[in-house]
């Protein structure tokens, strides 16, 4: 087990150094930089002020050097500067954080208590009309995109209560009733669609495993349907719909970029496009590093819960 985690945090540390040379690369191969957007603006170039410029921000050094500062400074915790705001990156970056994580936590609840129940249902009712009804709902959540469905649900608000969610972003700290509304609206929407993937997974893993030759014999033995199904086949049909869910998660903290849009939520996403779009690099790399991050360690985090799902996955000691 100790040599199977070492050897993933080996893999997880070659990944975020491959992911953080591809991202400092890509960012540099885009045309234009934050100094070519300030003087845009102005309308007027003045070459001696921009050399300043690009001194000041170590734009002027090769490439290479600065993606060794840039990687020391990482080492050392610091995320360098703002480019736009002047700021410490992490002073820009922290804020972002909660919401993010709050959203998709809040979102991957609802999607676990929609999707599971649902998929086994539909498995267990195989062919009749509740099943077909299901899957059909399964469907339309695969195919609505969530930013679409919180349109929606905010235009239904308006329309039949007169009654607008708050627009603005609210702390918990300043009012908790307006904050878990804010958040319950994005993430019945977002939950929505990927309830609809796990629905679809469970119900086609609980299919297979209840074809198996135990879940016959515990029939046999007289247990109830119920215990069968709960307790037998989906405890072991339990892995593909964990993996579904790490994945789920870790996409939702950098993939939510319109649905925090609609509902004006300060997250990661919705602030990385504008970073982009400024070419300011220090918050751009320090925020695709932490969606990185969270990827490698929700895909860890799976690979650990196996072993407590199923006794039958064993790692090398």
């Amino acid at each position: 087990m100790n040599n199977y985690l070492l050897q993933r945090l080996g893999i997880a540390a070659l990944t975020l150094f491959g992911m953080s040379v591809v991202i400092f690369v890509l960012l540099r191969l885009a045309p234009g930089d934050i100094v070519d957007i300030l003087f845009s603006t102005g309308g007027y170039v003045n070459p001696s002020e921009r050399a300043a410029i690009e001194k000041e921000l170590g734009l002027d050094k090769p490439v290479w050097v600065q993606y060794l500062t840039w990687i020391g400074q990482m080492a050392t915790g610091n995320l360098g500067k703002s480019y736009r705001y002047d700021l410490p990156a992490w002073e820009i970056i922290r804020p972002l954080i909660p919401v993010t994580i709050e959203l998709a936590t809040l979102s991957m609840i609802v999607a676990v208590l929609l999707g599971v129940p649902t998929g086994v249902i539909s498995a267990v009712r195989q062919d009749t009309t509740l099943d077909y009804v299901l899957r059909v709902v399964s469907l339309a959540g695969l195919s609505m995109p969530s930013f679409w469905l919180g349109m929606v649900i905010i235009l239904t608000l308006v329309a039949w209560i007169g009654w607008i969610p708050p627009m603005t972003y609210v702390p918990p700290s300043e009012n908790f009733k307006l904050h878990a509304i804010q958040f319950a609206l994005p993430a019945m929407a977002v939950g929505y669609r990927s309830s609809a993937l796990i629905m679809r997974i469970t119900r086609s893993a609980l299919l297979e495993v209840m074809r198996e030759d135990y879940i016959r014999t515990a029939r046999a033995k007289g247990q109830g349907e119920r215990l069968v199904i709960w307790s037998h086949a989906l405890k072991n049909a339990i892995l593909p719909v964990v993996t579904i869910i790490g994945i789920e998660f870790a996409f939702l903290i950098g993939g939510l970029v319109v649905t925090e849009t609609v509902f004006n939520l300060p997250g990661i996403a919705r602030f990385l496009v504008q970073a982009i779009l400024w070419r300011d690099y220090p918050i751009v790399q320090s925020l695709v590093m932490f969606i990185a991050m969270v990827v490698i360690f929700s895909n860890l985090a799976v690979d650990m819960l196996y072993g407590v799902l199923d006794p039958r996955v064993r790692y090398g000691s």
